[in-house]
């Protein structure tokens, strides 16, 4: 096979022209055509774009495809706007072990593995339930049409993450506003930059009190680690406080989004909650709302029969994975039933999502009690008109405006 990639001048498809929860179907037909495809970046670096289940798996297991961002330029596929493409590597950030590869990764998610366990996030389950209960409490007393996203889908990750770690939940609406900016995809750096600085400088803050008074919270349990620095301490609960009520809301929005455009299978599930655990799986492989990642290759490295040179970006769409035939029958319906085992929605290897067992928890008491309660839950709006969060690193909906008739349970 020929090693020069084609010509691509806008960079990587990001329209959901396939519907809001396909992949665009640009990057259906690169899966289609070579699982791993040689791409020209939008400026000029000749990178790889990785998509079939299978290569997505391999790569994510091989660490020689460094996750670390300051070994070389980390270009990006798409056209920006409002941010110049980078030009050098981006220096390490302490503490935030997603972007690290073992020895440094392994250190600190070790520190992790105790507060993440099953176990653990089984004993907090019948809270979580409790939260949500009471966040449908106060749902109901709302006149509807009212914004799902809003009410319902994000209040409750942001109060389980911050109870969870340790959080004052009163502080929540600064660094959701904070949050949701770093996550825009066209802002510019200075805006990106400020919206870090600003849930750094708080979060140091506050590790360094708990470090002084620790309590019964994750952070406190990592601030007694002494060999842990502050600026450790701070990246840690930066990317925990990120990752655990940006990545679930998205989840419980756009899943309820599309239980409500399959309402056969929303039938099904109302008649049977205990189908439940297995249409969570389903709609973590249907969505992955976190899709697209980022590797460097540090050697020339084969990978399903094309080489990737050393230096090369590799962009990675556990979406498109997830939605390959080649893996999963018609990849495209939504079917509580397949029994989706083997997804790469929580991704795979080693930065395989540290908060998954939370996740699927919250996910099970969110749409169990949800449908439970609101048994003529409906769009308010044309499905057509929910704005999807295509502008986002992480995908889902800016809001979801629903509606029911009586009287909610």
């Amino acid at each position: 096979m020929s090693q020069h990639p084609p010509a691509t001048p806008n960079g990587l498809p990001v329209d959901r022209d396939a519907g809001p929860f396909a992949p665009p179907t640009g990057i259906t037909r690169l899966r289609e055509t070579r699982p791993v495809s040689p791409v020209l970046f939008p400026d000029g670096h000749e990178g790889w774009f990785v998509s079939g289940y299978e290569a997505v798996r391999r790569l994510l297991a091989d660490t020689r495809f460094s996750s670390r961002p300051d070994l070389g330029v980390i270009h990006v596929p798409y056209e920006m706007t409002g941010m110049p493409a980078p030009t050098e590597p981006s220096p390490q950030i302490p503490g935030l072990f997603i972007a690290m590869d073992p020895p440094d990764h392994t250190r600190l998610r070790r520190k992790l593995t105790g507060a993440f366990t099953v176990k653990r996030m089984k004993q907090l389950e019948e809270r979580i339930v409790e939260i949500t209960e009471r966040q449908l409490d106060e749902l109901a007393r709302l006149a509807p049409p009212v914004d799902l996203v809003k009410e319902f889908a994000l209040p409750v990750p942001s109060l389980v993450i911050c109870e969870l770690l340790g959080v004052p939940y009163a502080d929540r609406a600064t660094f959701q506003v904070n949050s949701a900016k770093f996550m825009e995809k066209d802002v510019t750096l200075d805006e990106k930059m400020g919206a870090y600085g600003a849930m750094t400088s708080y979060l140091a803050g506050l590790v360094t009190a708990k470090r002084a008074e620790p309590g019964e919270d994750i952070l406190s349990d990592l601030a007694r680690h002494e060999d842990l620095t502050i600026e450790e301490l701070t990246g840690i609960a930066f990317l925990l406080l990120l990752a655990g009520h940006e990545t679930t809301a998205n989840m419980l929005s756009l899943g309820t989004f599309a239980l409500l455009e399959n309402p056969g299978q929303l039938a099904e599930l109302r008649a049977a909650p205990e189908l439940m655990p297995g249409a969570v799986e389903e709609l973590m492989r249907y969505l992955s709302v976190a899709d697209i990642f980022y590797r460097y290759a540090t050697e020339d490295i084969e990978l399903c029969g094309e080489t990737i040179p050393e230096g090369s970006t590799v962009v990675v769409s556990l979406l498109a994975a997830n939605h390959d035939p080649e893996r999963f029958e018609h990849p495209d319906v939504l079917d509580i039933h397949r029994g989706a085992r083997g997804h790469t929605g929580f991704g795979h290897g080693i930065h395989q999502c540290l908060g998954q067992q939370l996740a699927r928890i919250e996910m099970r008491a969110g749409l169990d009690a949800l449908l439970r309660r609101f048994p003529t839950l409906q769009l308010a709006v044309p499905a057509e008109e929910v704005r999807l969060r295509t502008d986002m690193n992480i995908y889902g909906v800016h809001e979801l405006p629903v509606t029911w008739t009586g009287t909610a349970r």
